[in-house]
């Protein structure tokens, strides 16, 4: 029994090593290219700086309330979507370019360690787009949310959907590099939009506010500010996170599915 338990726990250490390992990889190389990290920072900046002045337009709101507003729904609707969506299938769809997975096979690492390095490498990234929406915000005046464990259970929730999904496209869409930038632009635009990423979706009419409720970036905007804008407790966005846990749940199986599927695949052309 004592063996068992070793075994295990040596297994669990190789595999967590394993996995910071290829987080760390993802990492340095993002850092060594710099554009895309640079784009990750800039493009949300500025959607949180159009969307704040713009909302500081009502005769209702100061500077600050607006951008305290703006911020949580650029963060889980802009930042995280074409980062934590975007790069996954970019570095899948490299890999496969530069036949990475081939070195992959040859090696005692697994695909499981695989699959959680990118989540890891791209959840790291998310927070530090998270840190730097919120620098910004509160030099505008915006104030810091106050129920951070809920705002952060919120943040991984999404960023969790973000790579499943991101796993899923690759897999099964992406040939090149070339295809990155149409498929996430086919498939996010419009859900972006629905989902209140960039107005509130107050403003959408009843039949798409009704499509919108299927949407799972509707729901990561309409937790995310009730709690980080509005202060609202679990129990006041309960369904909200309900259908994100069961939403990211659902895309890392699919994701981890697509993932075994391709990796069947590539294995079976170098045989």
């Amino acid at each position: 029994m004592r063996e068992f338990a070793s075994e295990r726990r040596q297994a669990g250490l190789q595999y967590g090593r394993e996995t910071l390992a290829v987080g760390q990889r993802i990492l340095i190389e993002l850092i060594r290219r710099q554009r895309s990290l640079i784009a990750w920072a800039i493009f949300p900046i500025s959607i949180l700086l159009l969307n704040g002045f713009i909302m500081a337009q009502a005769p209702s709101q100061t500077l600050g309330q607006a951008f305290q507003q703006v911020a949580p729904s650029t963060l889980v609707g802009v930042a995280l979507f074409f980062s934590c969506m975007g790069g996954p299938i970019a570095t899948v769809i490299a890999e496969r370019e530069h036949q990475t997975f081939r070195r992959l096979f040859m090696s005692p690492l697994s695909g499981l360690a695989y699959f959680s390095g990118i989540f890891v490498a791209y959840g790291a990234i998310g927070i530090g787009q998270g840190l730097l929406v919120y620098l910004v915000a509160t030099c505008f005046g915006a104030a810091l949310p106050t129920a951070l464990g809920l705002g952060i259970a919120i943040l991984l929730l999404s960023i969790a959907a973000y790579v499943g999904v991101g796993f899923t496209v690759a897999a099964h869409l992406g040939r090149s590099t070339d295809d990155v930038g149409a498929l996430v632009s086919a498939f996010g635009v419009p859900l972006l939009m629905l989902g209140g990423a960039f107005f509130p979706t107050k403003l959408l009419p009843d039949q798409l506010l009704q499509l919108a409720k299927f949407n799972p970036i509707y729901h990561m905007t309409k937790a995310m500010v009730a709690v980080a804008a509005n202060g609202q407790s679990f129990e006041q966005v309960k369904n909200h996170v309900l259908f994100l846990s069961g939403f990211a749940l659902l895309a890392l199986s699919v994701g981890w599915w697509s993932y075994c599927h391709m990796l069947r695949a590539e294995r079976s052309l170098w045989r």
